[in-house]
């Protein structure tokens, strides 16, 4: 039995379909069914719940071989780390209790970092917990999402830019959600691996935000900018968008870490990278957002 938690957010919801497709047994833990696509709600087993409840986790877990965790984003957390351990720890309880075997997780490259790195510290903080139970664990490790610019395809499409507050000249890892959920389906549906490792999966793409830009510009037929927000403007704008200070500032934090080259180490260092590339992306996935 496989167990998916998130399964309706962007990788879980992959994972989930790939595994279906391929008939595995799998179980989901939903908060609202109801968002649950007719085909999962009819082929696997659903348990109501969040999967920070330590009660819906001992009823997920139980019989589980794989688990796939990931912990939701929850912009108006006013601790990160709370956030991220408060679903982690229970979790951790559960794979021990029931002698889960195997768990993958998504996490985020970088781990050496010596310095904080806003929303990525607590990550790593998560890995070291679920390598404490024992379990084998294989960390997808990530860099910065394409899937993130889809938030800006209205501003992309109407004023021709698009805003982050990364440095503009400075290269920045990317990877598509499907080559993330292409990994963990597979690591999922392999029952003979163990130990503890970690998994990168990022593009072969070296693109700074403003090569980024060219990019866009190229598979769309029409000019688009990059601009670089002050830090101080950025966290603003974030709070008026309802975001918690502390997510604002994780989030300017983590921009200074990847500016600080916190994903260079392991991304120079991969062998094999994930089969999307950034102009595949945008030409597939961001043009029909922006044109929509």
């Amino acid at each position: 039995m496989i167990v998916i938690t998130a399964p309706t957010g962007q990788i879980g919801r992959q994972v989930l379909d790939t595994l279906l497709d391929s008939g595995r047994p799998v179980r989901v833990v939903a908060r609202d069914p109801g968002r649950l696509a007719p085909k999962v709600r009819d082929q696997a087993e659903v348990v109501r719940g969040s999967h920070s409840d330590p009660e819906v986790l001992t009823e997920a877990f139980k019989g589980a071989d794989s688990v796939l965790w990931l912990v939701p984003p929850d912009p108006g957390a006013t601790d990160i780390e709370a956030h991220y351990l408060g679903f982690t720890r229970p979790a951790c309880d559960a794979v021990k209790a029931n002698g889960v075997e195997r768990v993958v997780g998504v996490t985020s490259l970088g781990r050496g970092y010596p310095r904080y790195a806003g929303q990525l510290s607590p990550a790593f903080a998560m890995d070291a917990m679920i390598e404490s139970t024992g379990a084998g664990y294989r960390a997808l490790a990530m860099p910065y999402f394409m899937e993130n610019l889809l938030h800006q395809a209205r501003t992309i499409r109407d004023e021709g830019m698009f805003v982050m507050p990364n440095t503009a000249d400075r290269t920045l890892a990317l990877v598509a959600t499907r080559d993330i959920a292409a990994a963990a389906a597979r690591l999922l549906a392999d029952g003979s691996w163990d130990g503890q490792d970690t998994v990168p999966v990022v593009s072969s793409d070296a693109l700074s935000p403003r090569g980024m830009a060219q990019v866009i510009s190229e598979a769309l037929g029409r000019p688009v900018r990059y601009q670089q927000a002050g830090h101080d403007a950025y966290r603003a704008t974030m709070t008026r968008y309802g975001m918690s200070e502390a997510w604002s500032q994780g989030l300017v934090d983590m921009a200074v870490a990847q500016s600080n080259g916190i994903y260079d180490p392991e991304q120079q260092a991969l062998a094999t990278p994930a089969p999307t590339t950034f102009r595949q992306w945008c030409q597939e996935v961001l043009r029909p957002a922006v044109l929509a």
